[in-house]
């Protein structure tokens, strides 16, 4: 699975209409519509799809036509975002109607090209479930543990009057794996 942390942009066209192509983290998906509704308020639709997994790590996904024949826009949107894997993102697509109407096949075809689009520029990263934990050592095993951590996994120390504590935040497996290896070696 893929997602994105920085959002991109792509304009395509079709038969003189034009669509802009928005593909944000899924965090940052009813703003950036709003948004987009206030900048394009000539557009004639807003069509969106979304896919995100909630804090139970269940997956949902949505699309919403936005006064498009139904199905014809919202749902080959997420077909894309299906077949790319993307995880925690959302895409909005602005279109402007350019006088010449596309059929249903057509717009399916525009909408899905758009997304499509979007995809291949946007930076895309490998998806993993984040999971957080502390990790805490005695004084004369300070070291140890530290040497196990990589900085950039660290949120947070505090130090006790027995030793040390250490948020640590990354992958669910990296996280599971350090905790399973720091078990072992104070046993």
């Amino acid at each position: 699975m893929k997602t994105l942390s920085i959002p991109a942009f792509e304009e395509t066209e079709e038969k003189k209409s034009r669509f802009l192509a928005f593909l944000c983290p899924y965090d940052q998906y009813e703003d950036t519509l709003n948004k987009l509704r206030e900048q394009h308020p000539k557009a004639n639709h807003h069509v969106s799809a979304f896919r995100y997994f909630d804090t139970d790590k269940r997956l949902h996904e949505g699309a919403k036509d936005d006064g498009e024949p139904s199905g014809s826009a919202g749902m080959p949107t997420l077909k894309v975002l299906q077949g790319y894997e993307l995880v925690n993102v959302a895409v909005i697509i602005v279109r402007y109607f350019g006088g010449i109407k596309l059929g249903t096949g057509g717009m399916a075809r525009a909408y899905a090209g758009a997304t499509k689009s979007v995809c291949e520029i946007a930076e895309l990263q490998t998806f993993a479930h984040q999971a957080t934990t502390t990790l805490c050592a005695d004084f004369n095993r300070t070291s140890d543990l530290e040497r196990l951590l990589s900085p950039d996994m660290v949120q947070e120390r505090r130090y006790t009057e027995s030793g040390i504590e250490i948020d640590i935040c990354g992958d669910e497996e990296t996280v599971t794996n350090l905790e399973l290896k720091w078990q072992a070696m104070n046993y």
